[in-house]
């Protein structure tokens, strides 16, 4: 087996559980059966060029975030916060996250006049 087809396969993987995401809810995102979702992230099979373009599209990455080898990268508690606001902000529309960055505004004004 292919170490880039495991690699990729394990990065789909991750990436779809951070967005909380099935593999039939990918599968659809991408025009795929989840049976085929499931392969890639087993390592069994190969997907083009245009599929691991819709994949990043659907999972809101670059195309070289499929392709790094899958270490563990530790995060610091300030990355881990932000990368979960981001994650939750993913599933909001437009104008709830319009109005949760005013909110963030406000806030980030009222703790910096604070420190004065």
């Amino acid at each position: 087996m292919p170490k880039l087809a495991v690699y990729v396969g394990s990065n789909v993987r991750v990436y779809r559980k951070k967005r909380g995401l099935s593999q039939e809810q990918l599968g659809e995102r991408v025009q795929q059966p989840q049976s085929y979702i499931g392969g890639i992230e087993r390592g069994e099979k190969n997907i083009s060029l245009d599929t691991l373009e819709k994949f990043c599209l659907a999972l809101g990455i670059k195309p070289g975030d499929l392709l790094e080898a899958p270490f563990p990268v530790e995060q610091n508690e300030k990355d881990k916060l932000i990368e979960s606001i981001s994650i939750s902000l993913q599933k909001r529309s437009t104008n709830e996250i319009r109005a949760l960055s005013k909110l963030i505004g406000n806030l980030i004004k009222m703790l910096d006049s604070d420190l004065r």
